[in-house]
């Protein structure tokens, strides 16, 4: 099987990269800029390819899979995955983008007309969050709510600080009866109760109020982190201001020039936690897991992804659907509790 890694220069990119070749793998690092990647192709002894979005579909040629790594994917998701769909390649991305995961889940069709996977949310998003989310519905067949929390320790990288600076002028969003609904950040708030203690978070639009609706049919889900009390209220003020073009691109130029993502050792101090609770009239299972810094476990999901992929039905794919709920449970240093609740 011929895999790329596509955004491999990027800060998760080179992760998966190091990982991936200290597996065996021999990936094509590719990306837009031939400059940016052919360094570290030289330095792991790979090939690699530099090409525009615009050109996809050419320089996947005689790619198997590809590992889409290159965000903000609202903006680079849609021409790799028609590239895919033309050359019959299988799509992995990272998002944890709810609007991209809607767009990629209408193509099921297509994929399945192509006999190609595409599987968006293959790292922390939404990975952990979205097998809790298939454990409790397995539980619990008939759940008509779902809670979801996360909390990561460690900082974020640039493409994650760019993705949420768009995140920044939308709000919230909560799945409420089946359907998406906007609503303030923080609108909800509750204590989840992660492996590592009990803390008060708040809601926010994470990619599950899209995937885990997929995974398991529950049409009420909200998605909590930790949220600053008066999160909601400042994003309603100033969204006019967030939404403008100005503003969007003044503050990636920031994030560009700031922020590069955790080093090893702080990567190596910190985890992630989740915790997940669904329920109905007359029952109530959570389950809590804890894991790795967000960009390890991510880059371990993503590798071994591209191993699975290769069984997995064409289609539209969440994690959970394309390899099962205990897909979670074989990633290095995850740990979950048993499932608690009375039903």
């Amino acid at each position: 099987m011929t895999w790329m890694l596509y955004g491999a220069n990027g800060y998760t990119g080179r992760l998966i990269a190091d990982l991936a070749v200290r597996r065996g793998h021999r990936p094509i690092l590719a990306g837009r800029t031939a400059a940016k990647v052919a360094p570290l192709a030289e330095e792991l002894g790979l090939e690699h390819r530099a090409f525009d979005l615009s050109d996809a579909a050419a320089g996947l040629e005689g790619v198997d899979v590809v590992a889409h790594c290159a965000g903000p994917f609202s903006a680079t998701s849609a021409p790799m995955v028609a590239a895919c769909l033309a050359t019959r390649t299988h799509y992995i991305d990272i998002t944890g983008e709810i609007d991209v995961f809607e767009t990629i889940a209408a193509q099921d069709g297509a994929a399945r007309d192509a006999g190609v996977v595409l599987l968006p949310g293959a790292g922390f998003d939404v990975v952990p969050t979205d097998c809790v989310a298939a454990i409790l519905a397995k539980e619990l067949p008939g759940a008509t709510h779902l809670d979801l929390a996360f909390v990561v320790g460690g900082g974020a990288s640039a493409g994650t600080a760019k993705t949420s600076v768009e995140a920044a002028s939308v709000g919230g969003r909560i799945r409420v009866d089946g359907e998406l609904r906007s609503v303030r950040i923080g609108h909800r708030t509750r204590v989840a109760e992660f492996r590592s203690g009990p803390r008060q978070v708040g809601s926010i639009p994470w990619g599950d109020v899209s995937t885990a609706y997929r995974s398991t049919g529950i049409p009420n889900i909200t998605a909590f982190t930790l949220v600053p009390g008066m999160a909601g209220q400042m994003q309603a003020i100033f969204a006019p201001i967030l939404q403008t073009p100005l503003f969007q691109k003044f503050g990636k130029s920031v994030v560009e020039r700031f922020v590069g993502g955790p080093d090893e050792q702080k990567r190596q101090n910190t985890t992630c936690d989740v915790f997940g609770e669904a329920w109905n009239d007359a029952a109530r299972v959570s389950v809590a897991l804890t894991g790795p810094n967000a960009y390890d476990l991510t880059a371990d999901s993503v590798v071994r992804a591209v191993e699975k992929i290769s069984d997995v039905a064409p289609g539209s794919h969440t994690p959970s659907s394309a390899f099962g709920a205990d897909f979670v449970r074989e990633l290095d240093g995850v740990v979950l509790t048993a499932v608690r609740g009375v039903k």
